[in-house]
């Protein structure tokens, strides 16, 4: 880069111009494609629509991100990298190779008037050095650059000589910045900060299933948004054709990674829970933990199998097919063996049942061939339709609608016990019927679980149509039964499955990442442990390791790599005034500032809060520089941070789940929340386990 406009010995500078040159040539990008007049290329008006719609979004796609840094970093090559590695995302064209021995690192491609580069993608193949090139392994980059910013505005730069022998491996500065800074708002610029066992997962190949078991502050949430990222880059067309899918485990937390993946160059990325994903009736129930663990459980589908399959009943009665002045007549042990052949194919209930009145009309066809007719596929389709084979295929496999059906399990206590046989102990069936059955599938008040077994049912008449990739995160806290939920949806594809074992906050908690991927269908998926922790200060993950031996037994501890230890503290407290005074002083810091309690404690902070004069958000909540306070009932913190996070009564935190695993379990997410610094509030006991 020699700009001439610059001071050459004020490398700032210089970097500022060429900040505002690739914004300029970004807005002359997106210009062009304003411009562009399709009424001489389209020649119909459905042609003209899609061009139009691929346009705007070409568009949307060159819009500039005013707080957000267009490039964050810079590579000095010892020799220019070959065209094919700094080609940019499908359809861009290879560039010249004298461009590219200095290369700046960004969100998105950006080139100037001639074509030449401003700014390399970070999905590029020559960007991969920006991320994993080392003293030992410097990947052919004399120097790597990087940025620090406030905002949009580029405000300090970083140079590691890699190169030089001379020059001691240290972590980077402007990293530890970048991680600690404080902020109001959504979740830092993360794009900068991956790290080099991270990039390895992030560019693995789009055909395999990786699973990440990393714990608080490792960058699982990253390195899982990066992964779509860049499969979106490296396989735009066909994932354009068989779709993705990020599901989180609640809206806040959808919202949350909402404004993150605009920064890693994708605006349109599908996301959804995993009760959206079975959203067949609406939920207006409740199940207690046991009921939820039993039909969360796995040997559940075993269940529907057998309950939908009873509808199954074989033929003792002869089918009778009228055609003109002739009969012909199918034997009814010639319909037993089509039924068995269907059952014994294994196919989906609904597509056997569709295909049973072409096999009886085959069987016709063949009497027809034999008495010397020369019948046709008209012939057959016709025969297929006939009333005598409708009332044979309606008697032997009826239509059964997969909501009606679940609804007769938790309804009839013999039906359930007649399929449940060897799965379900009495207890077990006693736990899921219902005290008062309901009549129609609208009046029964639905439970969350309810939805996972009807869409169980729903893929057991008809398959699921499958997406090229998903991304699973907070995978820890799914069920067996919602495993099989989302697995059903990347059958063809592949999965990116994160979270941690440590973590998990409900009673049907994964025990195993083995386990679990058995259930998704992903049972080769290769598990990647990511144990440096960036997030979480030293003193704060330290004490919450506590508690490891206790919840997660074999578990590697998160090593916190950050050099600042953190603002850590215990206080004694006698009420609600000790909560406030502990509120004022972290709101006197900058950023955000998280008060993380028990759910039931939750009303009683709030007008203590109000009566204080504090004025606080719910998660998923924009904070503003006026309202920097996020009022957070423990339930809904996993997956969060905040700058500085006060933690009010642990003990009552493991008090409000089911059990005292979970509990811990719970406490653990509570107490691993801070950026960089927490107080824990006590006026009871702290649990055993911390002290």
């Amino acid at each position: 880069m020699n700009d001439p406009a610059a001071p050459a010995d004020d490398p700032l500078a210089r970097e500022r111009l060429h900040l505002s040159a690739s914004r300029a040539a970004l807005r002359a990008m997106r210009e062009d494609v304003e411009a562009l007049d399709i009424r001489d290329v389209t020649a119909n008006w459905v042609n003209a629509e899609v061009l139009q719609r691929q346009i705007e979004e070409r568009i949307k796609a060159l819009a500039d991100l005013s707080d957000t840094p267009l490039f964050f970093g810079r590579l000095d090559y010892l020799h220019a990298p070959g065209a094919e590695q700094a080609e940019g995302a499908e359809g861009e064209r290879p560039q010249p190779e004298a461009a590219y021995r200095t290369l700046h690192i960004g969100r998105r491609h950006v080139h100037d008037a001639d074509g030449d580069p401003m700014v390399i993608d970070w999905r590029a193949p020559v960007s991969q050095p920006f991320y994993r090139a080392s003293k030992k392994d410097p990947m052919d980059v004399g120097l790597r650059r990087r940025f620090g910013y406030t905002g949009g505005d580029l405000t300090a730069y970083e140079d590691e000589h890699l190169s030089d022998p001379a020059e001691a491996a240290t972590t980077s500065k402007l990293l530890q910045q970048e991680i600690e800074r404080p902020r109001v708002g959504p979740m830092r610029d993360i794009v900068a900060t991956i790290q080099p066992e991270q990039d390895e997962i992030v560019r693995s190949g789009l055909s395999g299933s990786v699973c990440v078991q990393g714990g608080p502050g490792t960058g699982k949430t990253a390195v899982g948004l990066h992964r779509v990222a860049y499969l979106l880059y490296a396989h735009r067309e066909r994932l354009a054709r068989t779709g993705t899918l990020v599901v989180g485990p609640n809206r806040s937390f959808l919202h949350y990674i909402e404004q993150v993946l605009p920064a890693l160059g994708e605006l349109t990325v599908a996301q959804a829970t995993v009760d959206d994903l079975v959203a067949h009736v609406e939920v207006r129930g409740t199940d207690d933990a046991t009921a939820a663990t039993v039909k969360g459980d796995a040997r559940m589908a075993e269940v529907l199998r057998r309950a939908l399959y009873s509808h199954v009943t074989m033929p003792t009665e002869p089918v009778v097919v009228v055609r003109g002045s002739r009969r012909w007549r199918v034997p009814a042990y010639e319909l037993e063996d089509i039924v068995r052949q269907l059952l014994d194919r294994d196919i989906r209930y609904g597509a056997a049942r569709e295909a049973l009145p072409q096999r009886i009309a085959h069987a016709v066809l063949v009497q027809m061939e034999r008495a010397g007719e020369a019948p046709d596929d008209r012939v057959q389709d016709a025969v297929a339709r006939n009333a005598a084979v409708k009332a044979a295929v309606k008697a032997v496999w009826p239509a059964v609608d997969p909501a009606k059906l679940v609804l007769r399990l938790l309804g009839d206590a013999e039906f359930l016990a007649e399929h449940a046989e060897g799965l379900l102990d009495e207890q077990e069936r006693k736990a899921i019927l219902w005290a008062k059955p309901a009549r129609s599938v609208k009046s029964a008040k639905w439970s969350a679980a309810d939805t996972v077994l009807i869409d169980e049912a729903a893929d057991l008449m008809r398959r699921t149509p499958s997406l090229g990739h998903v991304v699973l995160d907070e995978a820890q806290d799914l069920s067996p039964m919602q495993y099989r939920a989302v697995g059903r949806r990347c059958t063809t594809g592949s999965a990116t499955v994160l979270g941690d074992l440590a973590q998990g906050t409900t009673p049907w908690a994964t025990r195993s990442w083995e386990e679990a991927l058995s259930h998704l269908g992903k049972p080769d998926a290769v598990v990647e442990e990511l144990t440096a922790g960036f997030r979480v200060p030293t003193d704060v993950i330290t004490y919450a390791s506590r508690l490891l031996p206790h919840i997660a037994p074999g578990l590697t501890p998160v090593a916190s790599i950050r050099e600042n230890p953190g603002f850590f503290e215990v206080r004694g407290s006698s009420g609600p005034d000790d909560v406030i005074a502990a509120c004022r002083e972290l709101l006197s810091r900058e950023g955000s500032v998280g008060l993380i309690a028990a759910d039931p404690r939750i009303p009683a902070l709030t007008d203590a809060l109000a009566a204080a004069g504090l004025p606080h958000v719910a998660p998923g909540e924009e904070t503003t520089e006026s309202t920097r306070l996020t009022l957070v009932p423990a339930s809904l913190a996993k997956g969060l941070e905040y700058d500085y996070v006060l933690l009010d009564e642990p003990q009552a935190v493991v008090d409000a789940e089911p059990d005292e695993r979970t509990g811990l379990r719970r406490l653990y997410v509570t107490l691993t929340r801070a950026v960089s610094g927490l107080i824990i509030t006590h006026g009871a006991p702290l649990p055993a386990q911390l002290t």
